[in-house]
């Protein structure tokens, strides 16, 4: 038998309160996230710790393209699916997003 753990969506703020490239921290409850508006448009929402023992702050990578490299050990991590890029290896958690109505709603587990 399986678990279904039970997820809601929640508003986080207006599109605009994320400028293209740059990271942003949200909380939603207890979950920390980094926040990244890419050049095209998307958002992504991330476990705001790095894949990596240290576990800096993911909302402080620098932004290229759909990757992300992390501030402390430069790991290049995808932002669509978290997965750390070869040669190094880990994945960072990530969130669904959606924009409704001009804001950005993020899926956390309730």
């Amino acid at each position: 038998m399986s678990i279904q753990v039970k997820s809601v969506y929640h508003q986080v703020g207006p599109l605009t309160s994320f400028p293209p490239g740059v990271g942003k921290e949200v909380r939603i409850g207890t979950h920390e996230l980094a926040v990244f508006r890419m050049a095209d448009g998307g958002v992504y929402a991330l476990e705001n710790r790095t894949p990596h023992r240290k576990g800096g702050p993911l909302a402080e990578a620098i932004v290229s393209g759909h990757y992300i490299y992390c501030p402390l050990r430069d790991l290049k991590i995808d932002v669509r699916d978290g997965r750390v890029q070869e040669p190094d290896t880990g994945q960072a958690q990530v969130y669904a997003v959606k924009i409704k109505d001009g804001c950005v709603h993020i899926e956390v587990p309730a």
